[in-house]
């Protein structure tokens, strides 16, 4: 018996991990195929799953969750319509400017780069900094050919970002709408077992989980966009909302939003450099020590280390979809297997209520 047992442990173990492989793979494979439907119906489901607070708040009221629905999207388009005749065409009229500035920022740097080389001559010490002005003149060379390659696509791109916007609107509109339905329906394909549990785990994750980020992520932009202005560092706002946004990718964003603002502002002024780092650091603090615990909380209760993990495997399958997406699948599926092991599907609190339709 000892002998069996340790035998399909064995066989469990050593398929396991190529299985998982296999499977990841897979899902890389079939992104890359159906990338873009893909993209486009997970923003329509996060946007759906978001707008589902309000939603919720308007049937409390007594208002049918069609009419609901319909308030909450108009409000939604209303508030896209006002950010897109503000504030969108100042975000890309200074990311051109950052843009055609960066080439002067990378050839001062090598100026500053040539001046301590010269001073460490003259003190006798073991510099060369030859190597890495190379490197610089061939990055600013490399940038400026995709710069000039990058503007002719620029309207076509902004134009499929419209198309795109549009349609995960409308899908998100629907979702609002019959997603109840169709979830039910898909619910239904797994095991009786595992339905409460996976759809609870699901919930509260997605939407806790977005609802923070996005909450945090706007605390950055709102906080940092006025202390920008007053160190007068240059495309203040745009550097603001980048740091903003990179908060929506979990555990390392924010680190990669502060480095590559702190990077771009080294270029130009060290000094400046220094006291925007400091800033966004002490503001990251207070954001990480006082906000996300009262937002987030431990819904998700995964190891930082399995947080990094599912970051990279999601990154593999679905790049920057996959790596937004990456931690609440992976707490929805530790959240699915707890609830099993404990035998309680009463320690999630659903907030979206899945029903069967009758009509049928």
């Amino acid at each position: 018996m000892r002998r069996s047992a340790s035998l399909q442990s064995l066989l469990f173990y050593g398929l396991g991990g190529p299985i998982v492989a296999l499977n990841v793979w897979l899902l890389s494979v079939l992104f890359r195929y159906f990338q873009n439907p893909i993209t486009i119906l997970s923003f329509a489901a996060i946007l759906a799953f978001l707008l589902n607070y309000p939603v919720k708040l308007f049937e409390r009221a007594k208002i049918s969750r069609t009419l609901a629905v319909i308030i909450v999207l108009l409000v939604t388009l209303t508030l896209f319509v006002i950010v897109g005749v503000t504030l969108v065409p100042l975000l890309i009229d200074q990311t051109i400017q950052l843009l055609n500035k960066i080439p002067d920022w990378l050839s001062a740097s090598q100026d500053n780069f040539i001046q301590l080389e010269a001073f460490a001559k003259q003190r006798r010490l073991p510099i060369d900094l030859r190597v890495l002005t190379s490197q610089i003149n061939a990055s600013i060379q490399n940038l400026v050919q995709q710069l000039a390659s990058g503007a002719v696509g620029l309207a076509g791109t902004l134009l499929s970002g419209l198309l795109n916007l549009i349609l995960v609107v409308v899908l998100a509109f629907y979702m609002l709408l019959y997603g109840d339905r169709v979830w039910y329906g898909l619910i239904n394909l797994l095991p009786s077992k595992f339905r409460i549990p996976f759809t609870k785990a699901l919930q509260l994750n997605f939407q806790n989980f977005f609802l923070s980020q996005l909450l945090l992520g706007l605390f950055m932009t709102v906080v940092l966009t006025p202390i920008f202005l007053i160190l007068k560092v240059p495309f203040a706002l745009l550097f603001a909302i980048l740091i903003g946004i990179s908060e929506l990718i979990p555990f390392i964003g924010a680190a990669l939003g502060i480095g590559t603002v702190v990077i771009l502002v080294l270029l130009q002024n060290w000094w400046l450099a220094v006291q925007v780092a400091i800033a966004t650091i002490f503001m990251q603090q207070i954001k990480d020590n006082l906000l996300a615990p009262k937002l987030l909380g431990n819904f998700i209760g995964l190891n930082p280390i399995w947080i990094f993990v599912s970051i990279l495997m999601g990154y593999e399958i679905a790049g920057l979809l996959g790596t937004l997406v990456a931690v609440p699948i992976a707490g929805t599926i530790k959240g699915t297997f707890d609830v099993l092991k404990s035998g309680n599907s009463g320690d999630f609190m659903s907030t979206f209520t899945i029903h069967q339709d009758t009509e049928n």
